[in-house]
Order: structure tokens, then sequence, then C-alpha cells
């Protein structure tokens, strides 16, 4: 795919404030294809490409899961981990509501609202990290440790096998 001018979105805004380095990634978007379209497109491993999830708890208190690609989120384990009764995905307009982004382009940086950040321990460990820079189709690689400096997020273990 050629490259297109994507505009300064909201979390291009906030990386660059943050001198946070970063490269961009380009691939075309498909409905629901979640992580495995731009691993497959980009030639990377999807455990690298990171999800941004908008959830919220029982009292319909949203936050931002970050996870790998390749896994899903133990909701019951999360729920747990943060003390609430159950955690589940914000439907669509509520996740835009709550971060500006569509669904698709959710990022977690230069979000509308400030959310609460969780993040799978384990992305710490990657050297590079994929996640969605703010548009349907649009990638931005950084080091994990830049991630976690900009959104101080906590640090869980509530990955499963997906």
């Amino acid at each position: 795919m050629a490259k297109e001018k994507v505009s300064v979105t909201p979390a291009i805004r906030e990386l660059r404030t943050e001198k946070a380095a970063f490269s961009d990634h380009y691939y075309n978007y498909e409905e629901k294809g979640g992580t495995s379209v731009p691993a497959r497109e980009l030639h990377l491993d999807e455990h690298a490409v990171i999800k941004t999830l908008i959830m919220e708890d029982d009292a319909k208190n949203p936050m931002i899961v970050l996870m790998h690609g390749d896994r899903q989120v133990s909701t019951k384990d999360l729920a747990r981990f943060i003390g609430v009764k159950s955690v589940t995905p914000c439907s669509p307009d509520s996740a835009r509501k709550h971060s500006g982004y569509m669904v698709g382009g959710t990022s977690p940086f230069g979000t509308k609202k400030r959310m609460p950040v969780f993040m799978e321990e384990s992305i710490l460990e990657l050297p590079t990290i994929y996640i969605n820079g703010g548009k349907r189709g649009y990638l931005v690689g950084l080091s994990p440790r830049d991630a976690e400096r900009i959104l101080k997020p906590v640090l869980v273990q509530v990955g499963i096998e997906g």
C-alpha cells in the first residue's frame, strides 16, 4: 500500500508532546479484522500488535486495557484484580464517547477522557510494540517503555490464550 498522509491525530500530538520516538505503519483496514490484519499486512508478529480495549466496570467506570493481539483479556481476572464485580467491553458508541476514537482506530494516547490504563505486564518484554495511532489502518511502532512512561499503566497479568 502506498504511504498516505494521515492527519495528525490526538494520539500523535501526545506522542510528539511527550517526545516519544515512533514509526508510522499503514495498512488496509478490514472491518472486524482485529490485530491479525495489520500483522499479516505489515509482516509483524501478532503478539507485538497491541489491542487498545475500552472496557467498563459494573458501575460503568471506563478503563483502557492494553493486550497482545494474540491474547484475550480474562475479564473475570481483571475484575478480581481491581476489586469490582465485573468488567465488560464498552459498546462501540460508549467507547467512542470515552476515547474520542472510532472502534478500530482507538489509541490509548490522546484520549478524550483520562481513564485508568491496565497493561498486560509481558508487553514490556517486547523490543517494539505496534499500537493504534488514532485512525483505522494506522499503527505506530514504539518502545513499550515509552508507552509505559506516557500512559503510567497499572501492570496486570490477565491475558489468556485467544
